[in-house]
């Protein structure tokens, strides 16, 4: 008699504490539960889920690194607001463990940056374009200090997103931004040229955005990203290269 083929995967049974850390997720991400509203007590939960501690805990453990949970002086778990901070940083640390290319992260930059300058030229924030003045002053100061520059530079693309009042795109560059300022303080230590060109662009950019000027925004602003890719290649450094080995990497080689 034939062997019938094999038509079905294997049921994988679900953790009980992860079905649980999801159904409190749940609450919380659709805002049945809202920051600082009471989750309830771990032996609450363990009545509720009909599960014992250690599966509570667990759950309560996830929760809380994502940020989504806090624990209070009253020992009654709370609802809480992300730390986004956090979450971005362990997205960076999955992008070095990737081995993304500088190649790939100026193709992503090229798209946020773009996007991020268009619509701060729309919404035209008095208060941020007041601090991106501020911001330019310090770079202007800052021209022979390549670490204080790409600080600045990293500030001033924040104050960008920023300005445009979209959360979203502000959370999604989050965490390419962060590999950012190890390129910028290269180009700027190693390319004599790369921070004038820096603080040059950034200038016009401040009044393409004070202008309302969405178009010249976007147009110097895919010159801005293009001009770090071209400081990039000038500081010796190869696009395909996995970003984390390149800065490795010792000695720099200086441009020719």
């Amino acid at each position: 008699m034939a062997l019938t083929a094999e038509r079905f995967d294997r049921i994988e049974v679900v953790a009980a504490w992860q079905l649980a850390a999801e159904a409190i997720e749940r609450e919380i991400v659709s805002g049945r539960l809202r920051p600082g509203d009471s989750v309830g007590t771990e032996l609450e939960l363990c009545r509720q889920f009909g599960v014992n501690r250690s599966t509570v805990r667990e759950a309560i453990r996830v929760l809380e690194q994502g940020g989504l949970v806090r624990r209070g002086t009253d020992r009654r778990l709370y609802a809480s607001l992300p730390r986004y901070s956090g979450l971005s940083s362990r997205v960076s640390r999955a992008l070095i463990l990737h081995e993304v290319t500088f190649r790939e992260l100026w193709s992503t930059a090229r798209v946020l940056e773009i996007a991020s300058v268009e619509q701060a030229a729309e919404t035209r924030d008095s208060d941020i374009l007041d601090q991106l003045e501020a911001n330019q002053a310090e770079a202007e100061k800052a021209l022979d200090d390549p670490a204080r520059l790409s600080q600045i530079d990293t500030e001033f693309h924040k104050l960008i997103v920023k300005c445009g009042h979209n959360r979203v795109l502000e959370l999604a560059r989050e965490p390419a931004a962060l590999l950012f300022f190890p390129t910028t303080e290269l180009i700027c230590r190693v390319v004599p040229e790369g921070a004038r060109r820096m603080v040059e662009a950034h200038r016009i950019l401040i009044d393409a955005v004070r202008g309302g000027d969405k178009a010249l925004a976007g147009l110097w602003m895919r010159r801005h990203v293009d001009d770090w890719r071209k400081g990039f290649e000038r500081a010796g450094r190869d696009l395909d290269e996995p970003v984390e080995r390149v800065f490795a990497r010792q000695p720099l080689r200086k441009p020719y």
